[in-house]
């Protein structure tokens, strides 16, 4: 259950998600802590649920009215679904209504009428009414169309899925008829998010977790390099109830060998420090949790088999054969979970959805743990972190979180006050510290990639940035002392879009970047009326285009190269 000290850090961090917002966007959301938490809570829930961390992709799916009146400055009525995210790509439509609450008040669930709200976009989407719906500014209009498309005429299966989310302590337990109703005929999830769930995925910066291990000599395998190599790892067979106790949230019970009281572990929680360097992050609610939860139940002693187990690195382990040699005493310090995160919150939730479940199924069920004692001089943490995880589907940019460099990254940009967001929801080294900009790895990668000559294609090869062109953006053609004034340039770039008052977007903001490093004479404002001049030239012959498009084509990177008389 959530409580209020869930409440005030969540707040902390939708403070300084209220400041990435002004800066990505260009625009000053005002004093009122109130209203900066509010708006912030739409892009940090945003960016954990769709996976999506470019923070103007994710302000452009919120069509709540009030985000638009301060955000964009203007009208939106968005008929109780405050944000649409669509995902061409894997077939997702993901719909938001969202609430926050001024003030904390224990136990309270989210409000039925909450759901009720949401029941009058969908309505209104699926009617399709035309005329209603041409009213709406074009980006708003082209989502809407979309959704009754997904709705009224699937060409492919698409997962919808509507999120009542909000920061009161426990989520709705019930919907409304209609809303279950329409969720029935258009095959649509209603997926309630509250603090309760929120607070377990809000990243924190660990406190070291210690914990001790017996495990039988026949249940473990040593392993080392070579024989004079004095750090081993280690790949075991233990029990859940066992990984529940070295990962919980309970000091003393992780360095308890030998536990009498079973009801201490079945009141615990996961500790989640221990997945701090987890390159999966959250992952919400899928499928593949219910299928590990399921296999806990319908066959515990089998679980070994149908599981692929959990990888955990350890700054140190020290192995102890006990009198006998019967069994063995691991003790593992700075311990980090780097693969098999599912595995382990499903554990800690299966523990906490039924008291008799830690009896009945998980003294009975094993897991394989592979133990590892990196070298961090070799880079081993990253490897292993990465090498382990790449069979599964994660994002290529997430592999890339734990690498040296993108570390090295981060603490260099520290020096000059600028946050770098290796994970999702991460927001600086230094909670307590007052950072002038928060950077995540995707927009310097695409910042280092238009300053290379490639601003067209920017937002079109993400992944490329993180595979096949990773090695030359931030290693062979890297220069880290350049990165905080290409940062510094580009928030002012934003702004001098608003300034101007100028309708700006991320491919606009990238050109500008590769200009500047072609003409650094000239100012940001004069680069801008460059840009545009070339623009509207461009579009005049092209009347079929829309401005996305040509700033994402070559042909139009090469006409204005040769407009502006350049060397590329």
């Amino acid at each position: 259950m959530a409580n209020r000290n869930d409440y005030i850090i969540l707040n902390k961090k939708l403070d300084r998600y209220a400041k990435i917002l002004e800066d990505n966007v260009g625009v000053n959301l005002g004093s009122n802590e109130e209203e900066r938490r509010r708006l912030g809570f739409y892009i940090y829930i945003l960016e954990q649920v769709c996976n999506e961390s470019d923070v103007c992709i994710l302000a452009e799916s919120v069509i709540d009215t009030a985000f638009n009146r301060k955000v964009f400055e203007r009208s939106v009525n968005d008929c109780g679904v405050d944000a649409i995210y669509i995902n061409n790509d894997k077939k997702e439509l993901k719909l938001f209504n969202f609430k926050y609450r001024k003030d904390f008040k224990p136990g309270h669930t989210q409000k039925l009428n909450d759901s009720f709200m949401s029941t009058k976009f969908l309505n209104f989407a699926i009617q399709e009414d035309k005329k209603l719906i041409n009213k709406y500014p074009q980006d708003v209009k082209e989502k809407i169309y979309k959704v009754s498309s997904i709705l009224n005429r699937p060409t492919d299966e698409w997962t919808v899925e509507l999120y009542q989310v909000s920061n009161e302590a426990e989520e709705v337990r019930e919907h409304n008829k209609e809303l279950e109703h329409l969720a029935s005929i258009y095959a649509i999830k209603v997926k309630p998010l509250a603090l309760s769930t929120i607070a377990s995925f809000m990243t924190i910066r660990p406190e070291k977790i210690d914990a001790k291990l017996l495990i039988d000599s026949d249940a473990i395998m040593s392993y080392s390099e070579d024989n004079k190599a004095s750090a081993k790892s280690f790949i075991a067979r233990l029990k859940c109830s066992e990984i529940l106790r070295i990962t919980c949230d309970d000091i003393e019970l992780r360095e308890t060998l030998s536990l009498e009281d079973a009801s201490k572990l079945q009141s615990s929680d996961l500790d989640f420090s221990v997945l701090f360097d987890n390159v999966r992050g959250l992952v919400k609610r899928s499928k593949y949790n219910e299928n590990i939860a399921d296999s806990l139940k319908t066959g515990p002693k089998k679980f070994f088999m149908y599981n692929n187990g959990i990888t955990l690195i350890a700054e140190d382990i020290k192995s102890k054969p006990l009198p006998g040699n019967k069994s063995i005493k691991l003790e593992l310090s700075g311990i980090q979970i780097v693969n098999g995160g599912q595995t382990l919150r499903t554990i800690h939730k299966f523990n906490q959805d039924d008291e008799d479940n830690l009896e009945s199924y998980l003294y009975d069920a094993e897991v394989l743990v592979r133990m590892f004692m990196p070298d961090n001089e070799l880079n081993e943490s990253h490897k292993i972190a990465e090498y382990t995880n790449s069979q599964n589907p994660i994002k290529s940019i997430d592999l890339k979180s734990l690498a040296s460099e993108q570390i090295e990254i981060e603490r260099y940009l520290d020096e000059f006050d600028i946050a770098y967001a290796r994970k999702s929801g991460d927001t600086g080294p230094e909670e307590d510290k007052d950072y002038k900009y928060t950077v995540n790895m995707e927009l310097l990668g695409k910042l280092l990639k238009a300053k290379s000559g490639n601003p067209d294609k920017t937002t079109s090869s993400v992944k490329d940035m993180f595979e096949g062109g990773y090695k030359k953006l931030f290693i062979t053609d890297f220069d880290i002392t350049e990165t905080p004034m290409l940062i510094e340039c580009y928030f002012n770039i934003v702004k001098e879009f608003k300034l101007l008052k100028i309708k700006g977007n991320q491919l606009k903001y990238y050109y500008i970047i590769y200009l500047k490093y072609l003409m650094p004479e000239l100012s940001i404002s004069e680069l801008i009326d460059k840009l545009e001049g070339s623009l509207a030239q461009y579009l005049e012959n092209q009347p079929e285009m829309t401005p996305v498009k040509a700033l994402g084509s070559a042909l139009f990177k090469k006409s204005l190269i040769s407009s502006l008389d350049l060397q590329p």
